[in-house]
């Protein structure tokens, strides 16, 4: 199969999106390196660096943005497969498929500006009418594509997604000194300021937090252009960390008391499969595809949305652990604040909740994750 790959992630902000591109090219090139995959063509527009996970990368045409990918990057894919793998493609070409991560333009547009979800919404109707083949990461983004873009699930392929990034690279704590961060002396939230993901959710738990002398670090940045709101918590108990590297991301998750993760909607939840590698307890809201990639490895508060996620699946690991999350999932929490303080009552539920963590994080790896693409797109 001849495949070329739509980069132009490289020339993007790292965000949940461009980070599932650039593992999936990276574990892709490994793949091939191992005699197991097509040597992928890199196709971005200019900005892009020279290489990438060892491949060369092909700088094509003089536009940029939308319209080097519509105009440009078709003529350079010629008549191979282009993978698009962020959820945006050209609507004319050759063979095509593209990732389409999750319904958000739709489901959540309060969450955006109006003339990036009137954008998305139009492109992601059309591109299944296009030609293009569709694949997304859960079967909760599966059932509500296929709603919204008015097609048979059958149409929608679904792949995992990775978390073991999060321990290529030692953990820099220099960040923890910064900001004045102490070993299980705090909660972290990670996450933009994307009305979905839920951050005002986290003020009671922030005053649970600083009745105990531990404060609430939220990490993320967010982008004007594309998010329409600006909403997170504030107060002397909470530390805004902006963006942070992968090394100060790392040491966050293993220095945290746990993860709070109260968004609204996901087409997957990559925080809460990173916090589980690093071994991070994890207390997330029940919404999206969150229970259905943390099964019973979580403790759960709220309800689904008004578009439900499937229910969690049971957990295929055994032992104390996956008991304790499982009492906690069903019988849930009102709120986060609720669910810390449960937490906080209770030291053993907290190293169950690692150790179910740990294990339920071991199935979801980018090679396996790649193996699946390929076998979608063949």
């Amino acid at each position: 199969m001849s495949l070329a790959i739509n980069a132009r992630f490289l020339t993007q902000p790292v965000t949940g999106v461009q980070r599932f591109a650039a593992e999936i090219v990276a574990a892709l090139a490994a793949l091939h390196a191992a005699g197991e995959a097509p040597q992928p063509r890199l196709l971005a527009p200019r900005g892009a660096p020279a290489t990438f996970a060892g491949l060369p990368v092909e700088i094509t045409g003089i536009r940029a943005g939308q319209a080097w990918e519509q105009l440009e990057l078709p003529r350079a894919a010629g008549a191979g497969l282009l993978l698009n793998l962020g959820n945006t493609a050209p609507l004319r070409g050759g063979r095509r498929a593209v990732v389409i991560h999750d319904a958000g333009a739709f489901d959540t547009p309060d969450s955006y500006t109006l003339a990036f979800r009137s954008w998305y919404r139009a492109l992601h109707l059309a591109l299944p009418r296009s030609g293009a083949r569709i694949v997304t990461v859960s079967g909760f983004s599966r059932a509500r594509l296929a709603v919204r873009l008015r097609i048979s699930p059958d149409r929608i392929a679904v792949i995992p997604e990775g978390g073991e990034h999060i321990l290529r690279l030692g953990a820099d704590t220099s960040g923890l000194a910064r900001h004045g961060l102490h070993p299980n002396g705090y909660a972290l939230a990670v996450g933009t300021r994307a009305a979905h993901k839920g951050l005002e959710a986290l003020r009671g738990a922030a005053e649970v937090l600083a009745a105990r002398g531990m404060v609430l670090a939220v990490a993320g940045a967010t982008n004007a252009a594309v998010f329409g709101t600006d909403a997170a918590p504030t107060g002397a108990s909470i530390r805004a960390l902006g963006r942070v590297s992968d090394a100060e991301l790392r040491a966050l998750y293993e220095n945290a008391f746990c993860l709070l993760f109260p968004s609204r909607y996901e087409g997957f939840g990559l925080p809460p499969l990173e916090a589980m590698w690093c071994g991070c307890p994890v207390i997330a809201s029940r919404s999206g595809a969150v229970p259905e990639v943390s099964g019973d490895a979580a403790l759960w508060f709220g309800d689904a949305e008004a578009a439900p996620a499937p229910p969690p699946q049971p957990s295929p690991f055994a032992g104390e652990g996956g008991a304790h999350a499982e009492r906690g999932r069903e019988r849930g929490f009102a709120d986060a604040a609720s669910a810390l303080t449960h937490l906080l009552g209770s030291p053993s539920l907290r190293d169950s909740l690692r150790s179910a963590g740990a294990a339920r994080a071991r199935a979801y790896t980018w090679p396996a994750a790649a193996r699946a693409l390929l076998a979608a797109i063949a």
